[in-house]
């Protein structure tokens, strides 16, 4: 397992933006498929981006598809998510999360499959 760490949420407007962070230690976080998740008082955990570790491919959820863009920084062994647009109901506590490295890139989708987790970063917007 890999050890992360996100930083970066806080109280925005709506319209505003923020960029996550998260902040992997220990192995190069390139072998890594990486997911930022969100979960919101009485609702699931759920996946709102990934960025796979072997294609160049990214997934969104629809919500967020147009508005959110997840991207890495190999060198810095870290992954952001730059949210714009950002609107109350994206208010959450967002999660980043790996996979194990060199996993199979097809199962991005599947949370059980993520064996790293960051202790969560509060986002709330306002209207």
């Amino acid at each position: 397992q890999v050890q992360l760490v996100e930083s970066g949420g806080g109280l925005v407007q709506s319209g505003g933006s923020l960029r996550l962070s998260c902040a992997a230690s220990g192995r190069a976080f390139s072998s890594y498929t990486v997911g930022w998740f969100r979960q919101a008082p009485g609702t699931e955990r759920d996946l709102v981006a990934a960025i796979l570790w072997s294609v160049d491919m990214t997934y969104y959820a629809d919500s967020v598809k147009g508005r959110f863009a997840i991207s890495r920084d190999n060198a810095k062994n870290t992954v952001y998510l730059q949210m714009n647009s950002l609107k109350p109901e994206d208010t959450a506590v967002y999660f980043c999360a790996a996979q194990a490295p060199y996993g199979s890139p097809s199962l991005y989708r599947k949370r059980d499959e993520y064996n790293s987790w960051g202790q969560g970063t509060q986002v709330t917007v306002s209207s």
